[in-house]
Protein backbone atom coordinates (compact mmCIF):
# COMPACT_ATOMS: atom_id res chain seq x y z
CA UNK A 1 0.00 0.00 0.00
CA UNK A 2 1.34 3.18 -1.44
CA UNK A 3 0.46 5.96 0.51
CA UNK A 4 0.73 10.08 -0.62
CA UNK A 5 0.37 10.82 3.52
CA UNK A 6 -2.00 9.97 6.28
CA UNK A 7 -5.18 10.49 4.59
CA UNK A 8 -4.89 9.13 0.53
CA UNK A 9 -3.78 5.80 -1.22
CA UNK A 10 -1.50 6.67 -4.57
CA UNK A 11 -3.08 4.71 -6.40
CA UNK A 12 -6.27 5.87 -6.16
CA UNK A 13 -4.95 9.88 -6.92
CA UNK A 14 -3.52 7.68 -10.46
CA UNK A 15 -6.80 5.91 -10.72
CA UNK A 16 -9.05 9.09 -10.79
CA UNK A 17 -6.73 11.32 -12.79
CA UNK A 18 -7.22 8.03 -15.64
CA UNK A 19 -10.66 8.08 -15.06
CA UNK A 20 -10.36 12.57 -16.16
CA UNK A 21 -8.68 11.70 -19.13
CA UNK A 22 -11.04 12.75 -21.71
CA UNK A 23 -11.96 15.87 -19.86
CA UNK A 24 -9.55 16.39 -17.72
CA UNK A 25 -8.22 19.66 -20.26
CA UNK A 26 -11.14 21.88 -18.94
CA UNK A 27 -9.55 22.50 -16.36
CA UNK A 28 -5.93 23.49 -18.19
CA UNK A 29 -5.41 26.88 -16.77
CA UNK A 30 -8.27 27.43 -14.61
CA UNK A 31 -8.66 28.96 -10.89
CA UNK A 32 -11.06 26.92 -8.88
CA UNK A 33 -12.49 27.13 -5.66
CA UNK A 34 -13.19 24.49 -3.36
CA UNK A 35 -14.95 24.91 0.07
CA UNK A 36 -14.73 22.75 2.58
CA UNK A 37 -11.06 21.84 1.23
CA UNK A 38 -9.87 20.39 3.86
CA UNK A 39 -12.73 17.72 4.80
CA UNK A 40 -12.65 14.67 3.49
CA UNK A 41 -13.48 14.95 -0.36
CA UNK A 42 -11.84 18.53 -0.62
CA UNK A 43 -8.71 16.61 0.32
CA UNK A 44 -9.31 14.60 -2.78
CA UNK A 45 -10.20 17.16 -5.22
CA UNK A 46 -6.67 19.07 -4.32
CA UNK A 47 -4.50 16.21 -4.41
CA UNK A 48 -6.19 15.08 -8.00
CA UNK A 49 -5.49 18.35 -9.31
CA UNK A 50 -2.01 18.63 -8.13
CA UNK A 51 -1.15 14.96 -9.13
CA UNK A 52 -3.02 16.49 -12.77
CA UNK A 53 -0.63 19.65 -12.70
CA UNK A 54 2.60 17.47 -12.41
CA UNK A 55 1.66 15.64 -15.41
CA UNK A 56 -1.32 16.14 -17.81
CA UNK A 57 -2.33 19.89 -17.79
CA UNK A 58 -1.03 22.16 -20.58
CA UNK A 59 -0.97 25.10 -18.42
CA UNK A 60 -1.09 24.46 -14.25
CA UNK A 61 -4.66 24.74 -12.73
CA UNK A 62 -4.92 26.98 -9.29
CA UNK A 63 -6.48 26.34 -6.25
CA UNK A 64 -8.06 28.39 -3.37
CA UNK A 65 -8.73 26.19 -0.67
CA UNK A 66 -10.93 27.36 1.82
CA UNK A 67 -11.61 25.98 5.48
CA UNK A 68 -12.55 27.29 8.71
CA UNK A 69 -11.56 23.67 10.49
CA UNK A 70 -15.05 23.15 12.45
CA UNK A 71 -14.77 19.52 11.63
CA UNK A 72 -11.60 19.13 9.72
CA UNK A 73 -9.94 17.63 12.42
CA UNK A 74 -5.71 17.86 12.34
CA UNK A 75 -5.26 16.36 8.96
CA UNK A 76 -5.41 19.04 6.66
CA UNK A 77 -4.00 21.87 9.01
CA UNK A 78 0.36 20.62 7.70
CA UNK A 79 -1.06 20.14 3.64
CA UNK A 80 0.71 22.05 1.30
CA UNK A 81 1.08 22.02 -2.68
CA UNK A 82 1.98 23.96 -5.15
CA UNK A 83 -0.70 26.82 -6.95
CA UNK A 84 -2.67 26.17 -3.95
CA UNK A 85 -3.36 28.86 -1.97
CA UNK A 86 -4.93 28.12 1.23
CA UNK A 87 -7.85 30.74 2.92
CA UNK A 88 -8.68 29.78 6.67
CA UNK A 89 -12.43 31.31 6.66
CA UNK A 90 -16.17 30.20 7.37
CA UNK A 91 -18.04 30.77 3.58
CA UNK A 92 -21.26 31.62 5.75
CA UNK A 93 -19.24 34.94 5.83
CA UNK A 94 -18.86 37.61 2.75
CA UNK A 95 -16.48 36.81 0.49
CA UNK A 96 -14.81 38.16 -2.62
CA UNK A 97 -11.96 37.08 -5.11
CA UNK A 98 -9.64 39.92 -6.91
CA UNK A 99 -8.67 37.05 -9.37
CA UNK A 100 -11.04 35.49 -12.19
CA UNK A 101 -12.87 32.18 -10.92
CA UNK A 102 -13.63 29.87 -13.31
CA UNK A 103 -14.81 26.78 -11.58
CA UNK A 104 -16.68 26.43 -7.49
CA UNK A 105 -16.64 23.20 -5.33
CA UNK A 106 -19.01 23.81 -2.62
CA UNK A 107 -17.94 21.17 -0.56
CA UNK A 108 -17.95 23.01 2.92
CA UNK A 109 -20.96 21.07 5.16
CA UNK A 110 -21.26 18.91 8.22
CA UNK A 111 -21.73 15.73 6.77
CA UNK A 112 -21.94 13.85 9.94
CA UNK A 113 -24.86 12.82 11.53
CA UNK A 114 -23.13 13.24 15.43
CA UNK A 115 -21.01 16.66 14.28
CA UNK A 116 -24.70 18.20 13.07
CA UNK A 117 -25.93 17.54 15.60
CA UNK A 118 -23.81 18.81 18.08
CA UNK A 119 -23.77 22.25 15.58
CA UNK A 120 -26.86 22.59 14.34
CA UNK A 121 -27.07 26.17 13.33
CA UNK A 122 -23.83 25.89 11.56
CA UNK A 123 -24.80 22.97 9.65
CA UNK A 124 -27.63 24.99 8.05
CA UNK A 125 -25.79 28.40 7.77
CA UNK A 126 -22.93 26.84 5.61
CA UNK A 127 -25.41 25.09 3.64
CA UNK A 128 -28.08 28.11 3.21
CA UNK A 129 -25.96 31.66 3.63
CA UNK A 130 -22.60 29.79 2.51
CA UNK A 131 -24.12 28.23 -0.88
CA UNK A 132 -25.54 31.76 -1.24
CA UNK A 133 -22.41 33.57 -0.67
CA UNK A 134 -20.49 31.26 -3.23
CA UNK A 135 -23.27 31.17 -5.71
CA UNK A 136 -22.80 35.50 -5.70
CA UNK A 137 -19.12 34.74 -6.44
CA UNK A 138 -20.25 32.63 -9.25
CA UNK A 139 -22.91 35.03 -10.55
CA UNK A 140 -19.93 37.82 -10.53
CA UNK A 141 -17.33 35.88 -12.17
CA UNK A 142 -19.30 33.79 -14.01
CA UNK A 143 -18.29 30.54 -13.02
CA UNK A 144 -19.72 26.94 -13.02
CA UNK A 145 -20.82 26.01 -9.43
CA UNK A 146 -21.21 22.55 -8.12
CA UNK A 147 -23.31 22.01 -4.81
CA UNK A 148 -22.07 19.00 -2.87
CA UNK A 149 -25.72 17.62 -1.71
CA UNK A 150 -26.51 14.69 -0.46
CA UNK A 151 -28.58 11.84 -0.82
CA UNK A 152 -30.29 12.79 3.04
CA UNK A 153 -32.60 14.95 0.61
CA UNK A 154 -34.62 12.33 -0.73
CA UNK A 155 -35.29 11.09 3.18
CA UNK A 156 -37.04 7.46 3.55
CA UNK A 157 -38.33 6.88 0.05
CA UNK A 158 -41.07 4.79 -0.92
CA UNK A 159 -40.16 1.55 -1.77
CA UNK A 160 -41.66 2.57 -5.41
CA UNK A 161 -38.65 4.80 -5.46
CA UNK A 162 -35.87 2.41 -5.12
CA UNK A 163 -33.40 2.72 -7.03
CA UNK A 164 -34.07 6.34 -6.55
CA UNK A 165 -33.94 9.09 -9.29
CA UNK A 166 -33.23 12.29 -9.36
CA UNK A 167 -36.76 13.41 -10.12
CA UNK A 168 -37.80 11.87 -6.76
CA UNK A 169 -39.10 14.67 -4.79
CA UNK A 170 -38.26 13.40 -1.05
CA UNK A 171 -40.04 12.10 2.19
CA UNK A 172 -38.04 14.54 4.53
CA UNK A 173 -39.31 15.98 7.87
CA UNK A 174 -38.88 19.38 8.67
CA UNK A 175 -38.59 18.65 12.69
CA UNK A 176 -37.19 15.60 12.67
CA UNK A 177 -33.43 15.15 14.32
CA UNK A 178 -31.81 14.86 11.01
CA UNK A 179 -33.73 18.07 9.39
CA UNK A 180 -31.05 20.56 10.30
CA UNK A 181 -28.83 18.66 7.24
CA UNK A 182 -31.37 17.06 5.23
CA UNK A 183 -33.59 20.49 4.45
CA UNK A 184 -30.58 22.58 4.46
CA UNK A 185 -29.11 20.51 1.80
CA UNK A 186 -32.59 20.82 -0.46
CA UNK A 187 -32.91 24.82 0.35
CA UNK A 188 -29.39 25.35 -0.80
CA UNK A 189 -30.29 23.06 -4.04
CA UNK A 190 -32.74 25.34 -4.44
CA UNK A 191 -30.77 28.32 -4.31
CA UNK A 192 -28.68 26.77 -7.02
CA UNK A 193 -31.81 26.48 -9.56
CA UNK A 194 -32.89 29.97 -8.80
CA UNK A 195 -29.64 31.34 -9.74
CA UNK A 196 -29.48 29.15 -12.48
CA UNK A 197 -33.22 30.24 -13.91
CA UNK A 198 -32.65 33.80 -12.77
CA UNK A 199 -28.93 35.14 -13.35
CA UNK A 200 -28.50 32.16 -15.89
CA UNK A 201 -25.54 31.04 -13.78
CA UNK A 202 -24.41 27.54 -14.33
CA UNK A 203 -24.62 25.08 -11.75
CA UNK A 204 -24.79 21.69 -10.54
CA UNK A 205 -25.80 19.45 -7.69
CA UNK A 206 -24.40 16.45 -6.85
CA UNK A 207 -26.01 14.11 -4.35
CA UNK A 208 -23.53 11.46 -3.01
CA UNK A 209 -24.27 8.05 -1.54
CA UNK A 210 -22.19 6.69 1.14
CA UNK A 211 -19.00 7.77 0.26
CA UNK A 212 -16.14 5.88 1.85
CA UNK A 213 -12.45 5.63 1.71
CA UNK A 214 -9.01 6.25 3.24
CA UNK A 215 -8.81 10.14 3.98
CA UNK A 216 -12.36 9.40 6.23
CA UNK A 217 -11.68 10.32 10.07
CA UNK A 218 -11.41 8.02 13.06
CA UNK A 219 -13.74 10.36 14.67
CA UNK A 220 -16.12 10.63 11.78
CA UNK A 221 -18.34 8.15 13.54
CA UNK A 222 -20.10 7.46 10.28
CA UNK A 223 -20.48 3.44 10.19
CA UNK A 224 -17.22 2.36 8.42
CA UNK A 225 -14.44 4.88 10.64
CA UNK A 226 -16.21 3.70 13.35
CA UNK A 227 -16.72 0.21 12.97
CA UNK A 228 -12.93 0.60 11.24
CA UNK A 229 -12.14 2.33 15.03
CA UNK A 230 -13.67 -0.70 16.93
CA UNK A 231 -12.15 -3.14 14.76
CA UNK A 232 -8.79 -2.05 15.70
CA UNK A 233 -9.39 -1.91 19.65
CA UNK A 234 -11.05 -4.90 19.16
CA UNK A 235 -14.44 -4.20 20.09
CA UNK A 236 -17.10 -5.71 18.95
CA UNK A 237 -19.18 -3.69 16.20
CA UNK A 238 -21.96 -1.81 16.81
CA UNK A 239 -25.16 -1.22 15.11
CA UNK A 240 -27.89 1.13 15.58
CA UNK A 241 -31.92 -0.02 15.28
CA UNK A 242 -32.01 -3.51 14.20
CA UNK A 243 -29.33 -3.35 11.78
CA UNK A 244 -32.06 -4.13 8.80
CA UNK A 245 -31.06 -0.55 7.40
CA UNK A 246 -29.53 -0.60 3.92
CA UNK A 247 -27.51 1.18 1.67
CA UNK A 248 -25.23 1.00 -1.10
CA UNK A 249 -21.63 2.21 -0.65
CA UNK A 250 -18.96 4.31 -3.22
CA UNK A 251 -15.45 3.66 -3.03
CA UNK A 252 -13.84 7.46 -2.98
CA UNK A 253 -11.93 6.97 -6.54
CA UNK A 254 -15.41 6.59 -8.15
CA UNK A 255 -17.57 8.93 -5.86
CA UNK A 256 -14.78 11.87 -7.15
CA UNK A 257 -14.40 10.94 -11.01
CA UNK A 258 -18.34 11.02 -10.58
CA UNK A 259 -17.83 14.46 -8.80
CA UNK A 260 -15.57 16.33 -11.24
CA UNK A 261 -17.13 14.93 -14.37
CA UNK A 262 -20.43 16.99 -13.04
CA UNK A 263 -18.05 19.64 -12.59
CA UNK A 264 -16.95 19.78 -16.05
CA UNK A 265 -19.64 18.40 -18.23
CA UNK A 266 -23.16 18.58 -16.00
CA UNK A 267 -26.21 20.58 -17.91
CA UNK A 268 -26.83 23.90 -16.82
CA UNK A 269 -29.44 23.34 -13.16
CA UNK A 270 -29.17 19.59 -13.10
CA UNK A 271 -28.99 17.20 -10.16
CA UNK A 272 -26.96 13.94 -10.66
CA UNK A 273 -26.90 11.04 -7.90
CA UNK A 274 -23.26 10.03 -7.70
CA UNK A 275 -22.77 6.74 -5.85
CA UNK A 276 -23.27 2.75 -6.29
CA UNK A 277 -26.16 0.96 -7.32
CA UNK A 278 -25.48 -2.42 -6.07
CA UNK A 279 -25.03 -4.08 -3.80
CA UNK A 280 -27.51 -2.66 -1.37
CA UNK A 281 -26.41 -4.17 1.76
CA UNK A 282 -27.93 -4.11 5.56
CA UNK A 283 -25.77 -3.15 8.55
CA UNK A 284 -25.84 -6.47 8.95
CA UNK A 285 -24.91 -7.87 6.05
CA UNK A 286 -21.87 -5.39 5.92
CA UNK A 287 -20.34 -6.52 8.65
CA UNK A 288 -20.44 -9.87 7.52
CA UNK A 289 -18.27 -8.06 3.90
CA UNK A 290 -16.00 -6.06 6.34
CA UNK A 291 -15.36 -10.03 7.71
CA UNK A 292 -14.40 -11.53 4.95
CA UNK A 293 -12.83 -8.69 3.67
CA UNK A 294 -10.23 -8.80 6.72
CA UNK A 295 -10.14 -12.38 7.68
CA UNK A 296 -10.72 -11.81 10.69
CA UNK A 297 -12.72 -12.83 13.53
CA UNK A 298 -15.32 -10.09 14.63
CA UNK A 299 -18.62 -10.03 16.65
CA UNK A 300 -21.35 -7.63 16.71
CA UNK A 301 -24.05 -6.22 19.11
CA UNK A 302 -27.08 -4.72 17.78
CA UNK A 303 -27.56 -1.24 20.06
CA UNK A 304 -30.14 1.52 20.33
CA UNK A 305 -29.34 4.44 19.05
CA UNK A 306 -27.08 6.54 21.03
CA UNK A 307 -28.19 10.28 22.12
CA UNK A 308 -25.30 11.55 19.85
CA UNK A 309 -26.98 9.96 16.73
CA UNK A 310 -30.31 10.67 15.39
CA UNK A 311 -32.28 7.44 14.84
CA UNK A 312 -34.53 8.53 12.13
CA UNK A 313 -32.41 7.68 9.73
CA UNK A 314 -33.83 5.96 6.10
CA UNK A 315 -34.38 2.31 6.02
CA UNK A 316 -32.88 2.43 2.48
CA UNK A 317 -30.91 4.37 0.09
CA UNK A 318 -30.27 3.60 -3.68
CA UNK A 319 -29.50 5.09 -6.24
CA UNK A 320 -30.71 5.13 -9.87
CA UNK A 321 -27.87 5.88 -11.88
CA UNK A 322 -29.43 6.43 -15.11
CA UNK A 323 -28.88 10.23 -15.68
CA UNK A 324 -25.06 10.03 -14.81
CA UNK A 325 -24.00 7.58 -16.62
CA UNK A 326 -26.17 9.15 -20.07
CA UNK A 327 -25.06 12.45 -19.54
CA UNK A 328 -21.78 12.12 -17.55
CA UNK A 329 -20.18 9.03 -18.99
CA UNK A 330 -20.17 7.78 -14.95
CA UNK A 331 -19.40 4.55 -14.19
CA UNK A 332 -18.69 3.11 -10.72
CA UNK A 333 -15.84 0.33 -11.11
CA UNK A 334 -14.30 -0.33 -7.66
CA UNK A 335 -16.30 -3.31 -6.33
CA UNK A 336 -17.30 -3.11 -2.36
CA UNK A 337 -15.44 -5.88 -1.47
CA UNK A 338 -11.94 -3.97 -3.35
CA UNK A 339 -12.82 -0.80 -1.82
CA UNK A 340 -13.51 -1.95 1.59
CA UNK A 341 -10.53 -4.07 1.30
CA UNK A 342 -8.48 -0.61 0.11
CA UNK A 343 -10.11 1.42 3.14
CA UNK A 344 -9.46 -1.13 5.87
CA UNK A 345 -5.84 -1.37 5.26
CA UNK A 346 -5.73 2.11 5.39
CA UNK A 347 -7.61 2.74 8.58
CA UNK A 348 -5.38 -0.48 10.61
CA UNK A 349 -2.70 1.64 9.48
CA UNK A 350 -3.59 5.02 10.46
CA UNK A 351 -6.48 4.75 13.19
CA UNK A 352 -5.42 4.43 16.74
CA UNK A 353 -8.13 2.67 17.57
CA UNK A 354 -9.34 5.29 20.32
CA UNK A 355 -12.59 6.81 18.00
Amino acid sequence: MKLMDTFCLQEDIQKIAASLVDVADKLSGKHIVITGGMGFLGRYFTKVIEYLNAGSLDKKCHVTCIDNYITAGDFGKNYNSSNLNFMEKDVSQPISFSEKVDYIIHAAGIASPYYYRMYPLETLDVAVVGTRNMLEVAREHSSRLLFMSSSEIYGDPDKKYIPTPESYNGNVSSLGARACYDESKRLGETLCQIYNTKYNTHTNIVRPFNVFGPGMQEKDYRVLPNFASRIKARQPLKIYGNGSQTRTFCYISDAVNGFLRALILGQPGEPYNIGNATPELSMVELAEKIKKSISQDISVDIVEYPDSYPADEPQRRCPDLTKSKIQLGYEPEISIDEGLSRFFRWAMDVYDGKG
